[in-house]
């Protein structure tokens, strides 16, 4: 693995040794609860006083905070020297050298040791009680427990040459994931891929014995029943078909217990393009994430179940043969038909500069632009860097087949300082960061005509399905579906350059169409005409992305269809920056004793944008039962469930979670509300079809209640709006869609401008125009 910054070699041979005391054959299951004892020796110079220790783990990793006050609590560390030197213990998680930043020291607070001393490390001492120490809830290969140590007292550390390391492998499965195409042709051949995941999300190898598959329409090849190949952590089965309608698979075990459905799908007559499920958005161990590239990709198209990805490490660590050994990887595993493998980089400048963009290439063999060499130490290709993006972008241009896709992970992509047009196809508004609306609304206010895309910016290693685990990301990655002729790079890059995409949350896989119709032909483009390209044909009719000029009708249709594997909750129909309706599949008249209470936003937003919550919501007057738990990912975190109320402690970043509960009375009592950020008090008569909010502060930062119906059927919908066009403005219409289970997903926006769309979107004031919301309302005569 390339090795960037170095820490002192300076004799590091002669330095110390470590050791670690394992079992289990060095393997131990993601997320348990273990103790490890850790033995420095020291070496030929023994290490002075004040001289330290350090072990270290890597950004991405969510092992429990070591703590040393509490001896019965979790994560519990003690540490002692064999001569009786008297030692002192700190934690930071950002102290040593990215990405090895979470950093335990040990240091010789009073003597010192000499040659053949030890001091030893208990990490999650047992002794007084404590279940130990929780590892990280992801696989890894080769976790290292990595060993500094700062012999001469200077504060510059030596990496020793030989590190601790185990195996963090699976743990028994708890969730079964089956998963369909979402469109297909009527006779076309599919496959289906099943697997089944540990409690955080990993999926398991320890699945075996006899299942069967039903399925809600007949499948030509698809088996009654199968074996589970031992040892496999997923099962794929191939060439299967079917008629044109509406199918989903169910499956189930020996017994016929039904363990999961999988996603819809849609078999189409005809249909001009297919969809095709992409995570473009991802990290390795070379740089800040987890197992190797190689790894990364295997998991997104053996486990994950994706069809394309790209690889985007942060530029600043990614060395020349790490680059051409990425460029190898990516034409190896690029199958046109099977899974599609972009070569690209992450441009990760200073948000003062411009902030994150990920760079997306068609091709391997390119030039890495670096934003600087914060952490590649070789200066010889220094002279390509491009040191804000406004360079990165003017050198870009020159290039063929390259796009920029801006996005928030630490930093955040600054669209405020510049954004281009050409390159910048579409912003990406939800990954294991957390959700982010307002990119796409900074987009919009500085003229852009651009695509929603979601994907995971995984650090975890798992690529296209990633859970957040026990961290601070906030979310489980997206997924953006492109709609293409085909499976390959051509295909899928013909439907980036129009924008011709929709954008899920948490993997989710559903299928979402949106369209305009006009009565008079306007001109369609694929390119943003402000860039001065002529159109490429006049259309009446323009789908996701598209891009329509000198349109003059007053209003136009607006129709979308969604069909899902969940309950459709809401939709938001929209218009730029302005919501124009919050649709229901359910009227007043169906709401029964079913309620919602979510908490959700965020602090800010670069670094630092976490919402820890923490408080009690309390029945007074009534009770609930059948009580669930929405969009909860870290398993660590309390969530207390009682007949009178929930206490409870999460973390948000954009996004939602929540709880679901049945009330035993749908009028009676009140619903108190005690957290370190909202403190209110709400009957439950008041809770009803539209949201009753709860300002906090932040961005987005509040806690909203609202009334369901008991049983919601809706999973399908087609749905048409006429919508005034505004004459001044763009005019960009998309939907954006909740679903009962947690997730959302975006439309991409369909643009109708009203001049011949060669301005920007800001006037000469800056501002936008405005235009007043439409009300509440519901529409379930027009749910299909």
């Amino acid at each position: 693995m390339p090795h960037t910054a170095r820490h002192t070699d300076y004799m590091a041979d002669e330095i110390g040794t470590a050791r670690l005391t394992v079992g289990h054959g060095g393997q131990f299951e993601a997320g348990s609860f273990q103790s490890f004892e850790l033995t420095f020796t020291a070496g030929r110079f023994g290490m002075d006083d004040t001289g330290s220790i350090r072990i270290v783990h890597r950004f991405a990793s969510d092992m429990g905070t070591p703590q040393f006050s509490d001896p019965a609590a979790p994560n519990y560390v003690t540490a002692t020297a064999s001569n009786g030197a008297r030692l002192e213990l700190s934690y930071s998680p950002r102290l040593n050298m990215r990405p090895w930043g979470k950093t335990l020291t040990i240091a010789v607070g009073r003597g010192f040791l000499s040659p053949g001393d030890n001091i030893t490390a208990q990490l999650g001492d047992r002794s007084g009680g404590s279940p130990g120490m929780r590892l990280q809830t992801f696989c890894e290969d080769r976790f290292e427990f990595r060993i500094l140590a700062d012999v001469f007292a200077t504060c510059n550390w030596a990496l020793l040459p030989d590190q601790p390391r185990i195996s963090i492998v699976p743990g028994a499965p708890v969730a079964w994931r089956v998963v369909l195409p979402t469109l297909r042709r009527a006779g076309e051949k599919f496959a289906l891929s099943l697997r089944a995941d540990d409690q955080w999300g990993n999926p398991s190898h320890l699945v075996e014995g006899q299942f069967c598959l039903r399925a809600k329409a007949a499948i030509d090849g698809l088996p009654a029943a199968f074996t589970w190949p031992a040892g496999q952590r997923s099962h794929r089965i191939e060439g299967l078909s079917a008629a044109a309608g509406d199918l989903a698979i169910v499956l189930l075990d020996e017994a016929g217990t039904e363990l999961a459905v999988s996603n819809p799908l849609r078999i189409a007559t005809e249909a001009e393009y297919l969809p095709f499920w992409a995570d473009m958005h991802g990290q390795s161990e070379e740089t800040i994430g987890t197992n190797s590239a190689r790894r990364l990709a295997e998991y997104a198209r053996d486990l994950a179940f994706v069809d394309a990805m790209c690889h985007q490490g942060n530029d600043f660590q990614i060395t020349a043969e790490f680059w051409q050994d990425l460029n190898d990887l990516t034409r190896a595993f690029d199958q046109p038909s099977r899974f599609v493998f972009f070569p690209g980089y992450e441009w990760s400048g200073n948000t003062a500069l411009g902030g994150d963009r990920n760079v997306v290439l068609k091709r391997e063999g390119r030039t890495l632009h670096r934003s600087s060499h914060a952490l590649v130490e070789d200066l010889s290709d220094s002279d390509l860097d491009t040191l804000d993006v406004r360079a990165l972008h003017a050198v870009l241009r020159q290039e063929d087949d390259v796009l920029c896709l801006p996005h928030v992970g630490g930093r955040y992509a600054n669209l405020l300082y510049t954004h281009d047009k050409a390159l910048e196809r579409s912003v990406e508004v939800h990954s294991d960061w957390g959700t982010f609306d307002w990119l796409l609304e900074d987009a919009l206010l500085v003229g852009g005509r651009v695509g929603i895309a979601a994907n995971s910016d995984g650090h975890k290693g798992r690529q296209g399905a990633s859970h957040p685990g026990a961290s601070l990301f906030g979310a489980y990655g997206g997924l953006t579906c492109y709609l293409a002729k085909d499976l390959s790079r051509d295909a899928l890059w013909d439907a980036m350059l129009w924008r011709r995409q929709y954008a899920t949350t948490g993997a989710c896989r559903a299928h979402l169409d949106a369209k305009v119709r006009l009565h008079i032909p306007a001109n369609l483009h694929r390119d943003d005409p402000a860039l001065g390209g002529a159109p490429v044909g006049r259309a009446t009719e323009a789908g996701l992305g598209a891009i329509l000029t000198h349109v003059a009708d007053a209003e136009v249709e607006f129709g979308f269809e969604i069909l899902a594997g969940a309950p459709i909750e809401r939709v938001e129909i929209r218009n730029h920056a302005t919501l124009l309706e919050v649709w229901h599949p359910y009227a007043r008249a169906e709401l029964g004793r079913r309620i919602r209470v979510l908490w959700e936003g965020a602090e800010c937003r670069g670094r630092g944008r976490e919402t820890m919550w923490r408080g009690d919501l309390v029945l007074f007057g009534n009770s609930w039962d059948g009580a669930r738990a929405l969009n909860r990912f870290n398993l660590d975190r309390r969530f207390d469930l009682t007949p009178a109320g929930l206490t409870f402690d999460g973390v948000t970043t954009g996004g939602f979670m929540g709880v679901e509960a049945m009330l035993e009375d749908a009028q009676a009592g009140t619903l108190e509300i005690k957290t370190n950020l909202v403190h209110a008090s709400l009957p439950v008569a008041e809770i009803g079809f539209e949201d009753r909010v709860f300002d906090a502060g932040g961005l987005g930062r509040r806690i909203r209640a609202f009334r369901l119906p008991d049983v919601n059927p809706h999973r399908r919908v087609r749905l048409s709006r006429r919508i005034p066009l505004r004459r001044d403005e763009d005019n960009a219409l998309y939907v954006r869609v909740t679903l009962e289970d947690g997730n959302v997903m975006w439309s991409s926006p369909i643009y109708l401008i009203v001049n011949d769309g060669s301005q920007g979107q800001l006037g000469a004031n800056g501002r936008q125009g405005s235009t007043a919301a439409v009300g509440n309302t519901h529409g379930s005569t027009s749910a299909c």
